[in-house]
Formats: C-alpha cells, structure tokens, sequence
C-alpha cells in the first residue's frame, strides 16, 4: 500500500506542485503572506488517506487521479487549508472535489475583494435594529441588545458587517424565514420541513448557524462581483460548479424511482457552509477530469 500512495502522490501531489510553481513563475499568482502552499498540501495529503467514500473505502483508491489534483489544485490556488477547517474533500462516485467551508469562504473574500473584517450578528426577539437604505444598500445600521434577550427560540434574524480596506462598509441583512429557506435547500431538511429539528445542529446552534448562512451569502455577494478572469475565482468558480453539479447528480439519483422533482437554481447555498463543520459522505455520479 505504501508503494501505491507513493505513486499517487507522484501522479497527484507532485503535479500539482509543478503547476503551482508554473502559476507563480508567470506571475499569475500570488499567495498572502501567511499562507504556505507546501504545508497546505502536507496537510491535505495527510486528511485525503483518511477519507473513505460512503461504503468505506479510501478515497485514494476509488478516486481518480484527476480529480485528485483537481481538488487539490483548486484548494491551494484559492489559499486554502483543510487544517485550518478552510475547506472539505468530499468523494463524489470515482470523483474528489474539495469544498470551502465557511471559514474558507471568508479567507477567499478577504483575499480577492480586498475586505478587512467580516462579522455577523444574530437579532432576537426584543431586539432595537434600525438602518437606512441608500440607492437599494443598507446603511448606518444600528443594532441594540439586551442580554435577557438572547434565546435560540426567539431568533429572528442574522446579519453580516464586511468591512473594505477604504473603510467602506457592506451589511447583509436576512430574516430567519430567509435562512430557513437557505437551510431547506440542504439535504438534511426533510421536504415539508418548516422548522429545524428538535436537537439538531441547527435547532442547538441556530444562532451560529444563522450567522454562518449571512456571512455565506455575504461573501458569495463580493466574489461574485469580482473578476472572473484571475486564476483565483477561475478556481472559485471552478470548485463551486463541481460541487453544485455533483450535488445536483445526486439529488436526481436519488430521486430517480420516486416522485418527479422540482429542483430551484434560485439561490443554492453552500452544503458545508450550512453543517457544523463535520465530514459528509455522499456518493453522487460525478464526471471528473484535469483540465489544466
């Protein structure tokens, strides 16, 4: 076994060092100060020989090579780290694709859109929030909290604060019926489901999992307006359409003996962003492929 992960490293790890170290030559990227290419991937090496698919074998051995170095490329030209709880390698059928996190999707904004700080608050029942909006943008918000005020049962909204290198500030603003909606496109809600589920992650935690959802929404906003021709977003872009077909693949193979499906492209937020940081594994039909 040793002999084989050492040929996959060979065919996955070492390639994708290569095409960094080109990117960087060429001067097509740049990594932030901080962030290490090299330790990023030791670290995800390290994660991809205990990932198993969901019939329990190594995701090393039913994934191709390709997208192997796919998903790690994606992952270290968007700076990201799985140590760092940045990102997830799912196995999708024969295929790997890494996803970001929330946490993850943070870092990238901050990166790409130049932002300073991203924070997030949860509005309660008894709450005082008061805001003006200029030209369909919410400004000079203001947010008054009591203590007594703090209750998981008597949430009723979230919002993001991200703020620019030039001072400028950018408030996303949602109701809980709006996060509901987000949450309901996941998989673990049940059709029909209004509300969370008693003891759930997201019914114990409904408060962090708002504010994780804004946050998300938030930022899909700026990278969203960013340019598409760096290589940066090309991977964004590339990493997020991976998932999102990969998830969709699934969702029609499991419903393809039952009831027709009506599937919305309204808003498909993030699957990972909306867990509590814990490993999936689902095992949807992907195709898969360099293309590099």
């Amino acid at each position: 076994m040793s002999n084989q992960l050492a040929l996959i490293k060979k065919d996955t790890v070492d390639v994708v060092a290569a095409k960094v170290k080109e990117f960087q030559e060429k001067n097509e990227l740049h990594f932030p100060a901080n962030y290490s290419p090299e330790n990023a991937m030791k670290s995800a090496w390290l994660l991809l020989q205990t990932i198993k698919d969901r019939n329990g074998k190594p995701a090393l051995e039913v994934c191709t090579k390709d997208s192997v170095a796919n998903s790690l490329l994606d992952m270290v030209v968007q700076g990201l780290n799985p140590a760092k709880k940045q990102g997830y390698f799912i196995v999708y059928g024969n295929s790997l694709v890494f996803q970001r996190s929330y946490f993850g999707t943070m870092a990238v904004t901050k990166r790409v859109a130049k932002a300073k700080s991203i924070d997030a608050a949860v509005i309660y029942e008894g709450d005082d929030v008061d805001y003006e909006m200029v030209n369909g943008r919410i400004t000079n918000l203001t947010h008054k909290q009591k203590f007594g005020n703090i209750n998981k049962d008597k949430v009723i909204g979230a919002y993001a604060t991200i703020v620019m290198d030039d001072g400028s500030v950018y408030h996303e603003l949602m109701t809980i019926d709006e996060i509901r909606k987000a949450w309901s496109k996941a998989q673990f809600w049940a059709k029909g489901q209004a509300v969370e589920k008693d003891g759930s992650t997201h019914d114990e935690f409904k408060g962090e999992m708002a504010k994780k959802t804004v946050i998300n929404r938030a930022c899909k906003k700026f990278m969203n307006s960013s340019d598409d021709s760096s290589l940066v977003m090309q991977h964004v872009n590339r990493a997020d359409e991976a998932a999102e077909e990969a998830e969709l693949e699934e969702e029609i193979r499991s419903n393809a003996n039952g009831e027709v499906i009506d599937i919305e492209f309204e808003e498909r937020p993030n699957q990972q962003e909306l867990l509590d940081d814990r490993e999936l594994e689902k095992e949807p039909v992907s195709a898969g492929g360099p293309d590099w």
